[in-house]
């Protein structure tokens, strides 16, 4: 077990698979496909096993109703072994199967598909129901379809496994809170060593690392400087370049997992001098805007009613409407149900970890503040970060 990182106990991955077996027993489901291929917006897997996929390498698991799960993953062809039911690592795991399936390679997308599809088969499962279809390779369900054709049939259990998945345990919520007081170290970080000279893209590999000593594993880091007068945007590796001058202001954005995979997020604007009074205006309006939010966070409230209100909360004191997304639940997916959006049909339930970061970007300025919260029964408790809600002038 110590090459687990920071593992999840025996008692946890019980609790997970027990709710969701009593779920498909409503269903008649026999069994259920998992498949993920990175550990950022793909939660399922880990939730399952507590091992993550990762650089777009394929895991794939069948859940049954009654019995071990059978895992596909990277290896060479024909590679088969039974797993022993006191495994540390491979839990819940009866048979593990191999393939060198790549995604780059679009002729590999059913292999794993063949061997799911020849689990089944081999089970004699009827009823199965498909978690996440969306996001699997279109070559990987198409196998399934051809070869279980007639021998079983297919149905969507995402809906099943993200309102279980949704709510987190007393276990999940410490682990949400680690990563919450990680990220507020990175950010502490940040402020002590951030400095005219330094590329942006320094100023994330800085976070990063600090990160990863602290027990991180994956995530992404969001940030761009700019002179005062000029929006800061939130970009990627790829858009890191620009260098920090005397003055200037970036906007950081922290997205990674905490020990144990949770993630939460953190978001501030530092500034190398004194914020202009425009900018700390419209951080402060921001900060209103996530307290408005805040306040309407409660169980049972439906998060498309959240979403209309902070759009008239917005467009009332002369911002745009939200036409992203600036609130949404966490775990360990960076971005899982629900989303605060007219679109989403989960209700908010006691027990959700959900991430609040309003913004507003105009030619002169772009302004965001984000935290994270637990739902509790009569509303959202403290901010789980202790990082000041302030904009931060160095020098």
């Amino acid at each position: 077990m110590n090459r687990i990182e920071t593992a999840i106990s025996d008692a946890e991955l019980a609790r997970r698979w027990q709710a969701v077996r009593a779920a498909m027993a409503a269903k008649s489901l026999d069994a259920l496909v998992v498949q993920n291929n990175n550990d950022w917006l793909g939660g399922y897997v880990k939730w399952f096993t507590d091992l993550p996929a990762n650089n777009a390498y394929p895991v794939s698991v069948l859940f049954l109703a009654d019995g071990p799960m059978v895992m596909v993953e990277m290896g060479g062809f024909g590679g088969q072994r039974a797993v022993a039911g006191d495994d540390p690592v491979l839990r819940g795991v009866g048979e593990v199967r191999n393939t060198p399936a790549f995604l780059s390679a679009a002729y590999t997308n059913g292999y794993a598909g063949d061997l799911i599809a020849d689990a089944i088969t081999a089970r004699g499962l009827r009823r199965v129901g498909l978690v996440g279809r969306g996001g699997m390779p279109a070559g990987f369900v198409d196998a399934l379809d051809a070869t279980l054709e007639g021998k079983a049939a297919f149905s969507d259990a995402t809906d099943l496994v993200d309102t279980i998945k949704a709510v987190k345990s007393p276990e999940e919520i410490a682990l949400l809170h680690r990563a919450a007081q990680m990220q507020d170290q990175i950010f502490e970080k940040v402020l002590q060593e951030i400095r005219p000279g330094m590329r942006d893209i320094e100023v994330t590999a800085l976070a990063q690392y600090h990160g990863q000593l602290l027990g991180s594993e994956q995530g992404i880091f969001l940030a761009g400087s700019a002179p005062l007068g000029q929006p800061a945007r939130l970009l990627g590796r790829h858009m890191q370049g620009r260098t920090l001058k005397e003055g200037d202001h970036m906007v950081l954005l922290i997205e990674n997992n905490g020990p144990g995979g949770q993630y939460t997020e953190i978001g501030r604007t530092i500034v190398l001098g004194k914020a202009s009074a425009e900018l700390r205006e419209a951080f402060e309006a921001m900060k209103e805007a996530q307290s408005h939010t805040l306040g309407l966070l409660k169980p049972g409230v439906p998060a498309a009613e959240i979403a209309r209100a902070h759009d008239a909360y917005m467009v009332g004191r002369g911002f745009p409407p939200e036409i992203r997304l600036y609130a949404h639940g966490q775990g360990y997916d960076m971005v899982e149900r629900p989303l605060l959006r007219a679109d989403e049909t989960m209700p908010l339930a006691e027990g959700m970890c959900l991430a609040v970061h309003p913004g507003v970007e105009t030619a002169r300025y772009f302004a965001m503040i984000c935290d994270n919260y637990m739902l509790g029964a009569d509303g959202v408790g403290p901010c789980m970060h202790k990082t000041p809600k302030k904009i931060f002038e160095l020098g």
